[in-house]
């Protein structure tokens, strides 16, 4: 299955059959099978397509993402018909409302994160032994916090209180980008984590991997019947898919060694970018690099997604099919009716 990338001005899209058609100025430029698909990215304001063509590319469960033509945002998201399973959503409800599952799930999740930062940092350290004063620096600081960490077979009894994983978390991510500013060649002006809008290209590249990631997990916990709302580390918010929040961190470490990996074998370039009123934008041509490279990476990070949310809603369908109606119930239902 692949991603579709539509950033061409004057380009309309069409739904013929089982297929969907492109032309750029009137001009049919070629088709393209829905059943090879499973992403569809629209960069822009200059697309066309109908309700038809998103009917079709829904039907065939492909996520149709809207990303805004000036910076890493994603400004829609459309997907498929969503998972019938009752059993998983009434006990995801339940256990974000549980709060020692919660902290037992959100030390995993910080304990996973650090663990790669570590190794991300190790990696560098081999790879960029000028800069391995910053490194090991942070990874002093790294190996510090992980101490402070419950280990694996105490965690049962007590897990830590959520804002104490956050204040770690974020102690840890602090210490990780500053050993992250050594590694990156100065022309690209990388002074640690910035967004809102990014304002250097490790950030734009930070920014829109992140994005994307996000936006896999979603997908993910909708196919395996999961509500991406629902959180249990990053705690539910308005407007926030929290569960993909708390999916993603542990693949935020490797995604960063990726992006220095991009930038460091120059296939994505300063020339690449520009700055508008302080915000740093990847051009058209970055972004169609971009997109070819992530389809060539992102395979093990899709797949660990899916097993990951596949795994969390059979747990979780096993709690709460004691909640579902019973087929007499909904017989008698019937006959009242």
């Amino acid at each position: 299955m692949a991603l579709l990338l539509l950033d061409r001005a004057q380009l309309e899209i069409k739904s013929e059959g089982d297929t969907l058609a492109l032309y750029e100025a009137g001009t049919r430029r070629g088709t393209v099978p829905i059943k090879l698909l499973d992403r569809c990215v629209i960069h822009g304001a200059q697309t066309r397509l109908d309700t038809g063509v998103l009917m079709k590319l829904a039907e065939a469960g492909v996520a149709t993402v809207l990303m805004s033509p000036r910076n890493t945002r994603r400004v829609a998201l459309v997907l498929g018909s969503q998972h019938n399973d009752a059993a998983v959503r009434l006990a995801q409800a339940q256990r974000v409302m549980d709060d020692a599952a919660c902290r037992q799930w959100a030390l995993g999740l910080v304990r996973a994160k650090l663990t790669r930062q570590r190794r991300t940092l190790v990696h560098l350290q081999a790879a960029r032994p000028e800069a391995r004063k910053p490194l090991f620096a942070a990874l002093q600081t790294l190996d510090a916090i992980r101490i402070q960490l419950p280990g694996k077979a105490s965690t049962a009894a007590d897990p830590p209180a959520l804002s104490s994983l956050l204040g770690l978390e974020g102690a840890a991510a602090r210490a990780y980008f500053a050993g992250l500013t050594g590694v990156f060649e100065p022309s690209l002006n990388f002074t640690g984590r910035n967004r809102r809008p990014p304002r250097d290209p490790v950030n734009v590249c930070l920014s829109l991997s992140y994005t994307m990631a996000h936006l896999q997990a979603v997908q993910s916990c909708i196919t395996a019947g999961l509500d991406p709302m629902l959180g249990f580390y990053h705690r539910p918010s308005f407007g926030r898919e929290s569960l993909a929040s708390d999916l993603i961190e542990p693949l935020r470490p490797t995604i960063d060694l990726w992006v220095w990996e991009l930038l460091r074998s120059r296939t994505l370039r300063a020339e690449h970018f520009s700055l508008d009123k302080g915000a740093c934008l990847l051009g058209k041509v970055g972004r169609a690099i971009y997109y070819a490279e992530w389809e060539r990476n992102s395979a093990p990070w899709r797949r660990w997604l899916r097993v990951q949310c596949q795994s969390l809603a059979r747990g979780l369908r096993l709690q709460g099919e004691v909640w579902l109606a019973r087929a007499a119930d909904d017989d008698d239902e019937d006959e009242a009716c």
